[in-house]
């Protein structure tokens, strides 16, 4: 097969379209502080915040994986676009005004507010691990398509892609990630929508073929994983920087919560036609179709069912057209979590623990150097990477049992230390690590009930790891706060500082803080309401006077009208009584 000479020219005139659309952003962008790069100045509207929050999530892995799970096990065990629908909600509704309000700039300021420089760091790895496979995953998703759509090598696909992504971001930061994202899902609107009748109208698709598995089930050997699952895309699909990057530079704590609502919307909206995509690709008898691989499809080939519909059950314009959509789903993730690796690098780590003094100006390069590693280092696990639904789950696996009950805690419940958190965090690490995990080779060390050879861990122990993290960062965190400051351990052995009354006092102030941004928001919400109050009743008095003045013109004009006849009346009188 030889290369699509087309299919390549309309490829580079997309991504130029993009590069250019990304320069321009770049050049109208204020980016003279660290904040214009990293939260845009906090002036994000909500149309660009609700395209920028849906295009992060809606990538190429998100596409690609919801059509793989669709066609090898059916509908029932799709569940990225459900979890991360009500993961979008939970984010926005409960913990994205707290962290607006408060005024960080990253995920993970609160924590070292709290914890410490140190341990605040230390909370930043699960997130760099769970980046760069993100980025590796949409990136894979990306080579698989264009390989089979164009003929072209994988690895060229992938690095030009990623360097297109980082140019743009090394000029722009946020400003240019967030139009580009525009343009992006757009393109994925029309890409998708433009194939999926094409490839379902096609001669050899015949869905009675999958009447009876199209829904998948659930084996009782099943049922741990799939609470895991959804647990992993629920909460774990919460404390993501990439996320709160958008929400930390909405202008207001409610633009912030209505723009997460309606992404969350749009996201499970997306993904019905990636879902319809895969039910085509289940349904398709291959032998019909110049396809000469292997039928049916094996299980390590569902990865690539999306390009394959594309490229053999849509003509080839649509197929370009898709492949576009694609194009835009890699790039609208990768630029995106590249640059949010780039800001905790910078602010949480050179900042806060290297260069405290650091300018703007230097902070703003380490950010550019940090952007080109991030998307290298991208690269070359994207290269290696065989499963990309399971490469997707996988990054939301580690924000589900190691960060999502630190940033919980953080955040709500006030006594958390960092000893309650370090011993949470390793416990976390422990147990996933006995846990096992299939995917990257990992064998099994610690064997959990319903354990089999065949099936693996059948055992929620995901879950279960979760809810002792939560239990150890609470308790531990209580018992060290009552021993050191009732002084029944010295304060001296106080390593982390918890007791220390400077650090309380600090812990004290940002509490006081928050909660006074919390009340003015209130407030100023209160004042506006009543200030429309007063508006629509100043309206509808100024309605009702100018109604009476209606009514009494209309009633003069009538006593008027009525009193023109009297002079005749009164001659008729006086006719008569001369009469």
């Amino acid at each position: 097969m030889a290369v699509n000479i087309p299919g390549l020219i309309s490829v580079i005139v997309f991504y130029m379209l993009i590069l250019g659309i990304g320069i321009l952003a770049a050049k109208k962008a204020v980016q003279s502080t660290a904040a214009d790069v990293l939260v845009a100045g906090r002036n994000m509207g909500l149309i660009v915040s609700f395209f920028t929050m849906t295009a992060t999530i809606v990538g190429g892995a998100y596409i690609n994986g919801s059509a793989e799970i669709m066609a090898s096990s059916g509908l029932v065990w799709t569940q990225g676009p459900i979890g991360y629908c009500i993961a979008f909600f939970i984010g926005g509704n409960i913990y994205a005004p707290r962290m607006r309000r408060a005024g960080y700039v990253t995920l993970f300021d609160p924590f070292q507010l709290k914890l410490g420089d140190r341990i605040g760091a230390l909370m930043c790895i699960p997130q760099f691990m769970g980046d760069l496979f993100w980025t590796a995953a949409v990136l894979a998703a990306l080579g698989s398509t264009v390989s089979i759509i164009l003929d072209i090598d994988e690895t060229i696909s992938i690095i030009s892609s990623a360097c297109i992504a980082i140019f743009y971001t090394l000029l722009g930061g946020l400003w240019s990630v967030a139009y580009t994202d525009v343009v992006q899902l757009l393109c994925i609107a029309v890409g998708l929508l433009v194939s999926v009748p094409f490839a379902m109208t096609h001669p050899s698709v015949d869905f009675k073929r999958i009447e009876s598995t199209w829904q998948g089930t659930v084996e009782t050997t099943g049922i741990g994983s799939f609470i895991d699952i959804y647990g992993i895309l629920l909460l774990g699909g919460i404390p993501w920087q990439v996320y709160f990057q958008r929400v930390l530079a909405c202008k207001t704590p409610e633009r912030a919560r209505l723009a997460s609502t309606v992404a969350s919307i749009a996201c499970f909206v997306f993904a019905i036609p990636a879902v319809l995509m895969g039910a085509t690709g289940a349904a398709a008898d291959w032998s019909q179709t110049a396809y000469n691989g292997t039928i049916p499809i094996p299980a390590e080939k569902m990865s690539y069912i999306l390009p394959l519909v594309l490229q053999y059950l849509c003509p080839l314009p649509v197929a370009i057209i898709g492949m576009g959509a694609i194009a835009a789903a890699v790039m609208s993730s990768a630029d995106s979590i590249i640059l949010s690796t780039a800001s905790v690098f910078s602010k949480n780590i050179y900042l806060q623990m290297f260069r405290p003094t650091a300018s703007d100006k230097e902070i703003i390069w380490v950010v550019r150097i940090a952007v080109i590693c991030a998307g290298a280092l991208a690269c070359l696990i994207a290269i290696g990477a065989e499963t990309v639904y399971g490469l997707y789950v996988m990054c939301s696996d580690l924000m589900y049992v190691i960060l999502f009950p630190q940033f919980t805690c953080v955040l709500f419940v006030e006594v958390t230390n960092g000893y309650g958190c370090l011993v949470g965090y390793f416990i976390s690490v422990a147990l996933r690590i006995l846990g096992g995990e299939p995917l990257i080779g990992l064998p099994v060390f610690l064997k959990f009930p319903f354990y089999s050879e065949k099936h693996g861990q059948n055992f929620p122990f995901r879950t279960l790891t979760v809810i002792l993290s939560f239990i150890a960062i609470i308790c531990v965190s209580k018992l060290t706060d009552f021993v050191f400051t009732e002084k029944y351990i010295s304060q001296k052995w106080d390593k982390l500082g918890c007791s220390d009354p400077e650090y309380r006092k600090r812990l004290q102030k940002r509490e006081a803080e928050t909660q006074q941004q919390e009340l003015m928001a209130r407030r100023d919400k209160q004042e506006t309401a009543r200030q429309q109050q007063e508006l629509v009743e100043a309206r509808f008095k100024l309605e009702t006077a100018n109604q009476q003045q209606e009514l009494m013109e209309a009633r003069a004009l009538k006593e008027n009208h009525t009193a023109d006849p009297l002079p005749l009346d009164d001659s008729n009188e006086m006719l008569s009584s001369h009469l």
